[in-house]
C-alpha cells in the first residue's frame, strides 16, 4: 500500500466513524455508511476489518454512550488496580513499556538549546505522525494534516534546538506501538518538557490499560489531588505524545468523549480501534 492510499484509507476511516457516530440511534447499514465515505460496500467492508479487525457494525457498539458509561463505571477501580494487581496481557501495554523523564529546566527555558532531535515521518492506523527524539528518548509525536504543518510545530516547540531528519531506535521502538503484535517490543523511554504535576498525570495516564477509559475525576483522585480534575484537565490537553500517552483514554464523567488536541474523530477511532484489539464487546 501507497502512503497516499495509507492516508486515503485513514480519512476514509474517520469519515466513516464519525458518520456511524452521528447516525449512531439509526443504526446505518454498511451501504450507507459506505456510500457515505464513496467506496463500495465490499471494497469498504475489507478496508475496515483491516484495519481494526472487526466489522463496521461491531464497531458501532464501541462508540455508543452506553458502552462509554459501562466502561467509567470500571474506570477509577481498573485505574487504582492496574499496577498493584498485576494485569498482564496487552491491556498494559502502556504501563509496562513506557517511562517518562523530565529535560532539565535549563533546556526547557533556552527553547531546546544544545538538545540534538532527530525526527521522521511514519503511518499509523490513525494517519501519519511525526516522532522526535533526543539522545534521551522521544521527545515528541504528533498528528498534523500536512508533513510540513508538522515539521512547523516542531521547530516552534524546540526554537533553539539542532533539528535534523533522521530515524533513531527510539522512534523505531515508540512506532511499534501501533502494531497488533508487541512480542519484539523493548522499553520505550520519553524525554519531555514538563512540570512535575504534569508527569504525575501523565504516569497516571500510563495505568490506563487499553481498552478501558477514566474519568479526569478518576485521574486526580489515582493521583491525591482529587480536588484538582481542572488542573488534570490541562495536564492531559498538554500532552506532547500522541498515543504513547494515552490522553484519549480519558473522558468526560457523563461519558461525552470531550476534547482531543488530535480531533475528537480520531479519539473515537482510537478508542473503538483499541476495544476491538482486547476483545472488548460490553
Amino acid at each position: 500500500m501507497t502512503q497516499q492510499q495509507t492516508d486515503i484509507d485513514y480519512d476514509r476511516i474517520e469519515r466513516a466513524i464519525n458518520y456511524i457516530a452521528k447516525h449512531l440511534h439509526d443504526q446505518p447499514s454498511l451501504e450507507q455508511i459506505a456510500a457515505a465515505v464513496h467506496v463500495s460496500p465490499y471494497h469498504f467492508q475489507r478496508m475496515f476489518l483491516k484495519w481494526a479487525g472487526v466489522s463496521p457494525k461491531k464497531f458501532a457498539q464501541f462508540l455508543s454512550l452506553s458502552h462509554a458509561k459501562t466502561q467509567l463505571r470500571q474506570g477509577g477501580s481498573v485505574l487504582d488496580a492496574a499496577h498493584a494487581a498485576g494485569l498482564s496481557g496487552g491491556g498494559r501495554l502502556h504501563d509496562l513499556f513506557v517511562s517518562i523523564e523530565a529535560m532539565t529546566p535549563g533546556a526547557y527555558k533556552r527553547g531546546g538549546a544544545g538538545l540534538l532531535i532527530n525526527y521522521g515521518f511514519a503511518e499509523t492506523p490513525f494517519g501519519q505522525v511525526i516522532v522526535a527524539s533526543t539522545p534521551m528518548g522521544i521527545c515528541h509525536m504528533a498528528f498534523a494534516p500536512t508533513a510540513d504543518l508538522a515539521r512547523a510545530r516542531l521547530y516552534q516547540k524546540f526554537p533553539a534546538a539542532s533539528l535534523h531528519h533522521g530515524s533513531t531506535a527510539y522512534q523505531q521502538q515508540a512506532l511499534m506501538m501501533f502494531n497488533r503484535d508487541w512480542s519484539c517490543l523493548r522499553h520505550i523511554k520519553l524525554h519531555l518538557q514538563a512540570s512535575r504535576f504534569q508527569i504525575k498525570t501523565w504516569e497516571a495516564l500510563l495505568k490506563i490499560p487499553m481498552g478501558a477509559v477514566a474519568s479526569y475525576g478518576d485521574v486526580a483522585r489515582h493521583i491525591g489531588q482529587p480536588s484538582a480534575s481542572r488542573a488534570v484537565a490541562t495536564a492531559v490537553a498538554s500532552n506532547p505524545v500522541a498515543f504513547l500517552i494515552p490522553c484519549h483514554r480519558v473522558i468526560r464523567q457523563n461519558g461525552v468523549l470531550g476534547g482531543y488536541r488530535w480531533g475528537v474523530p480520531r479519539k473515537q477511532a482510537m478508542l473503538g480501534w483499541e476495544a476491538a484489539q482486547t476483545g472488548d464487546a460490553a
